[in-house]
């Protein structure tokens, strides 16, 4: 009996053992607890899932203490992560294409949008008679920075309309009320931003949209594919050394990616800060509505995504060569997808 007794117990233990081992495993022990990451103007609905996850407590849920420092645009917050002062960047997922061109490695591990959510629009103010791309020849275009990917979208629509980047004069206005003052002062002729700054002029009269990648459809007829947009990424050697820290990141990100899904305006409202609304609530709201489906649904990127992206970055980055770029180094869906299976996204 006593022989019984003790493989009993012993079973007992091991099945005790056996049920906590997946929950040791489930938190590993994280490389790096402090992260910074950088963002080129964090008030736009394009980097919503990273304010989300902020706000809501998802990085401290997954043991990580994370400082977010905002940029004027998007290349501004990666030269803060090719400086050294920031470990990842929430950012456009064309920046791991550029950067490869310079021999520089860089690899996106979950998606924020599915979208970019840029429009351009012109001034019904400066341009009230615009009629084709080549009006805007000699004229200023705001942009949140340059080199951002509003850059790249605009450097796109000038390219599809015979003319070259050195054709106008690129302006940094960020992301917020800024821009709006920039346009609405006559500083700029032209501008290619986000949400919700765009919606805001649009719907005040204040632009002509002329190229609109906010909806799926749009995206669809600009890029001729899906077209990856937000993410986090990091230098590659810093995804292979940190695989806990940025499966955690990506948790976070996925988890508000899933909250988003269900949530309500007055759920957004409540959880964004109120400076982002820019002084009038029902336009953000209707800004929200218009850019909801571009928002990442699990975080990972789309297998026919980078291609999209490569052949629209070098349609006009005569830097960028097709055939020298290796796409399956600028990304990987290991950590998104651990993240999807984890929160049902």
């Amino acid at each position: 009996m006593l022989h019984r007794r003790t493989f009993v117990s012993s079973a007992t233990a091991l099945a005790a053992a056996s049920i906590a081992i997946p929950q040791v495993f489930a938190q590993p022990k994280l490389e790096k607890t402090k992260i910074s990451i950088a963002v080129g103007g964090k008030a736009a609905f394009y980097y919503l899932p990273l304010t989300i996850s902020e706000q809501l407590g998802y990085f401290k849920a997954e043991g990580l203490d994370v400082e977010i420092s905002d940029f004027a645009g998007g290349a501004r917050a990666l030269q803060a992560v090719v400086g050294g002062s920031a470990d990842v960047c929430s950012g456009a997922y064309e920046h791991t294409i550029n950067l490869q061109a310079k021999n520089q490695f860089f690899q996106a591990f979950v998606l924020e949008g599915r979208a970019p959510q840029i429009a351009v629009g012109v001034s019904t103010k400066n341009m009230p008679t615009y009629n084709t791309t080549a009006d805007l020849k000699g004229r200023k275009i705001g942009v949140s920075a340059p080199g951002s990917s509003t850059n790249m979208v605009a450097n796109l629509v000038l390219s599809r309309g015979g003319l070259k980047a050195s054709d106008v004069s690129f302006i940094g206005v960020g992301v917020a009320a800024g821009a709006l003052t920039a346009l609405r002062s006559g500083q700029i002729d032209a501008i290619s931003n986000t949400d919700p700054v765009m919606t805001m002029l649009e719907q005040k009269g204040d632009v002509k949209i002329i190229s609109d990648t906010r909806t799926l459809k749009g995206t669809q007829d600009v890029f001729g594919g899906p077209m990856p947009a937000a993410c986090l990424y990091a230098p590659a050697e810093f995804v292979q050394k940190h695989p806990n820290t940025c499966q955690a990141l990506a948790n976070a990100i996925v988890h508000g990616l899933k909250w988003l899904q269900t949530a309500g305006p007055g759920d957004i409202i409540k959880t964004v800060p109120e400076t982002y609304l820019l002084g009038d609530r029902a336009l953000y709201l209707a800004s929200f509505d218009k850019v909801r489906e571009s928002i990442a649904t699990d975080g990972l990127i789309p297998a026919d995504g980078p291609r999209t992206a490569l052949a629209a970055i070098s349609s006009f980055d005569t830097a960028v060569k097709r055939d020298k770029i290796d796409l399956s180094k600028t990304y990987t869906n290991d950590f998104a997808r651990r993240a999807k299976d984890r929160f049902k996204a």
